[in-house]
């Protein structure tokens, strides 16, 4: 493959260049640096998305979506060099920095073995850090940024702690790949086998002729050699099929998540609101529990593919890859620890607070009352059972409409009684808003643009907790092993219900709805993402509804919720008091 320089648009950049690995295998990077000799700082990135595929080009309907509705996010960029979910480079040269985009082991233009967040992948990334900052332009100081995949790969990486990582840019990525990405609560989620199908196979190292070229250089995306189907199964993993034939959290996932104890660089994490099953859970868990001294965490609402690119998005990040890697007075030092954009039903608004959970936090528990369907401040105590579908839509508990306005921030969760006419059931926990007119009130997720307020889910064979890490608020579930149920004996479940944050107006109600399948908004909305192979319902693209992993005769039946005097299931609420 071809490597060479040129000089556009101000910048000097260059295009394939090859950077050997510990092993003899060769990764190519674009580089992109200010004209101007001098050292500079590195903002680098690593994936299998294609460096050479045109944001534009590969995730069309989501760029048009972003540009129409965030027109800052194009503007003062000829977007030439636009990548899905990196930074643009024509935003962050001027400014003194050198972006850099590898293509990981096995996708586009680098060779190798295709196997995503692997152990080999991660060194390989610890690696071209390194590489990176030897080089004569550099400053020694190397930076990361990126959404999602750009951003696991950070929590990944940081953990083997490069000599040379100054700053971490960690946007909507999560970090457990058991619990935030292969299985919510014990529950398989379809969510990976579809995008590693649409997504990375498409980008695998080898397609050659059959994949795109990049509209600039004219070069093909996937490097020059055109394989057949055949031979591209043979050069990579199969995570769909692993993550099948483990069920439970052993090594596989483990070497695939963060350790947190080793995570000691500075870093700022910025999770989001609507990012339910995926983006949202990673990055407050890994603020929360990071050994680094120098940590903040945003959280903010509106879609996954915009976060990174807006003219407010751009000012925080500059701020604090100025002050890591440059060494800048851009005032970061006074940065409080959390900035959150306060979900209210029709904006947001910023505010900032100095830990997480939030300290002045009314942990306030509404209970289910059987016998009208309500959620409770007092519980009746009567012993009651309630009854439905074990794969079905459930049974919904309201609140009376809000005396006041009142906000609701923080992590939550649910305790349950619950038996199964089988050996098992599944649990999807649905935290919801309505008006008082009874209309639901959704918003826009990362994905789907009608998401519920909060979701939970639970195995109920999977009920285990670690004792360490769970609290009141955040059950920790092990994952380690089974403990099936006994049909029609009741067990107690602790369900973690991911964080969420909403201003409940005066007048309208709160419920919580527990299923046996996904949340739907709508049996069908019409709204569908190219990239994404089912309709946006609600869930998004995180839905568990495999017929081989849910239809079958351990979790059909019915389940039973059960109530009495020593038994009383609530939901836990983060209520926050005015400062």
């Amino acid at each position: 493959m071809k490597n060479y320089s040129e000089i556009e648009n101000g910048m000097q950049i260059e295009w394939n260049v090859p950077v050997e690995m510990n092993d003899g295998i060769i990764l190519r990077a674009d580089i992109f640096r200010p004209v101007e000799e001098g050292k500079y700082p590195v903002i680098l990135s690593s994936g299998p998305y294609g460096k050479g595929l045109q944001y534009q080009e590969g995730y069309t309907d989501s760029w048009k979506l972003m540009i129409e509705k965030y027109p800052d996010t194009a503007a003062g960029s000829t977007n030439k060099y636009q990548n899905w979910e990196t930074v643009d480079p024509e935003k962050w040269v001027p400014d003194g920095y050198v972006v850099i985009r590898f293509d990981s082991r096995g996708a586009g233009c680098s060779e190798g073995y295709l196997d995503v967040l692997s152990p080999r992948e991660i060194q390989d990334i610890y690696q071209c850090i390194e590489w990176a900052a030897a080089q004569e332009w550099s400053n020694g100081k190397v930076g990361m940024s990126g959404i999602s995949y750009y951003s696991i790969c950070q929590w990944l990486v940081a953990g083997l702690q490069p000599p040379h990582l100054a700053a971490l840019c960690i946007y909507e990525g999560s970090n457990d790949y058991y619990r935030d990405q292969t299985y919510h609560g014990g529950i398989i989620c379809d969510f990976l086998p579809n995008w590693y199908a649409n997504q990375v196979q498409t980008i695998q190292h080898g397609r050659g002729e059959r994949g795109h070229r990049n509209p600039i250089t004219g070069d093909l995306v996937c490097g020059d050699e055109t394989l057949s189907d055949k031979e591209l199964e043979a050069k990579r993993a199969d995570p769909a099929k692993d993550i099948v034939s483990s069920p439970l959290n052993d090594k596989y996932y483990k070497e695939r998540s963060a350790n947190f104890e080793k995570i000691t660089v500075p870093f700022l994490s910025a999770g989001n609101w609507g990012g339910q099953g995926l983006h949202l859970r990673g990055n407050i868990e890994g603020f929360v529990r990071a050994a680094s001294k120098n940590k903040w965490l945003e959280i903010h609402g509106g879609e996954h593919w915009t976060c990174l690119y807006t003219d407010d998005a751009v000012k925080l990040q500059k701020r604090f890859l100025g002050y890591y890697l440059k060494g800048e007075d851009t005032g970061w030092d006074k940065q409080p620890p959390v900035q959150l954009q306060v979900r209210h039903v029709d904006k947001f608004v910023e505010r900032y607070e100095n830990e997480w959970p939030i300290a002045r936090t009314q942990w306030s528990k509404r209970y289910l009352d059987p016998a009208t369907n309500e959620l409770v401040k007092v519980p009746s105590g009567k012993a009651a059972k309630l009854e439905f579908d074990a794969l079905g839509d459930g049974l919904t508990f309201l609140s009376a409409p809000f005396e006041k306005e009142t906000e609701i921030t923080g992590p939550m969760a649910a305790k349950l009684f619950v038996s199964s006419s089988t050996i098992d059931a599944d649990l999807f926990l649905v935290f919801r808003l309505f008006t008082p007119d009874m209309l639901e009130v959704t918003f826009q997720g990362a994905n789907d643009p009608r998401t519920p307020i909060a979701q939970g889910w639970l195995r109920a064979s999977h009920r285990k907790l670690d004792p360490i890490q769970s609290t009141p608020y955040r059950p920790y579930h092990t994952h380690d092993e089974i403990q099936p149920l006994e049909p029609g004996v009741p067990v107690e479940l602790d369900i973690e219900i991911w964080p969420t944050c909403i201003i409940v107006p005066a007048g309208y109600r709160i419920g919580l709805s527990i299923r046996g399948k996904d949340y739907e908004v709508a049996r069908k909305t019409g709204f569908k993402l190219a990239h994404f192979s089912n309709e946006m319902l609600g869930c998004g693209p995180l839905v568990h509804a495999d017929y081989r992993h849910r239809e079958t005769e351990i979790l059909s039946g019915h389940t039973t919720l059960h109530f009495d005097p020593e038994h009383i299931p609530y939901v836990l609420l983060p209520v926050i008091p005015a400062k």
